[in-house]
C-alpha cells in the first residue's frame, strides 16, 4: 500500500499538480494492477470521493498518460485500459474474457532490440518496444 505522501511525491516528480482526486486515481491504478478501464477506476474512486465526475477521472488519466505515469492499452473491443507498470513488458489480450495479462520475458526484449537495431526503419527510431498479442487462453483441464 502506498501512502498519500508517496503518491503526492510521484505526481510532483512528473510535474503533476497534487489533488485528492489524482491521488485516489493513482492509488487505484497501483492497487489493482490489472489494467482497469476508466469506468472501473471511476466506480472504485467514486466510492471514496462522493460527487466525483467521470470527466475528472478521464482528464486525470489523460494527464497521467501524457506525463508518463501510465499508458493506454487498446483492446479489440475498443475499450481502453490503463497500465502503470512502466518496466519493459508485453501484453497478452484474451479475446474470450477481454482480459489483459502482463508478460515478462527479458530474452524476447533483447531479441526485439537486436532485430530493430539491425532493421533500421528509415526515418524512425524506436523508443520502446511492446508487443500486444491477441489470442485466447485455453481452459486447463
Amino acid at each position: 500500500m502506498h501512502t498519500n505522501q508517496d503518491l503526492a511525491h510521484k505526481l510532483t516528480m512528473h510535474g503533476i499538480k497534487v489533488t485528492p482526486q489524482r491521488i485516489a486515481v493513482l492509488q487505484t491504478l497501483l492497487n489493482f494492477r490489472h489494467h482497469l478501464t476508466a469506468e472501473e477506476i471511476f466506480k472504485e474512486v467514486s466510492t471514496n470521493i462522493p460527487g466525483l465526475s467521470q470527466a475528472t477521472v478521464y482528464n486525470t488519466l489523460d494527464v497521467f498518460v501524457k506525463r508518463g505515469i501510465a499508458c493506454k492499452i487498446a483492446t479489440n473491443a475498443d475499450v481502453m485500459r490503463y497500465d502503470v507498470i512502466l518496466e519493459p513488458h508485453h501484453h497478452l489480450f484474451d479475446v474470450a474474457s477481454n482480459r489483459v495479462v502482463d508478460y515478462y520475458d527479458p530474452e524476447l526484449d533483447q531479441i526485439l532490440k537486436i532485430y530493430f537495431s539491425k532493421k533500421r526503419i528509415k526515418g524512425f527510431r524506436p523508443l520502446e518496444i511492446k508487443l500486444h498479442l491477441t489470442g485466447k487462453f485455453e481452459e486447463l483441464s
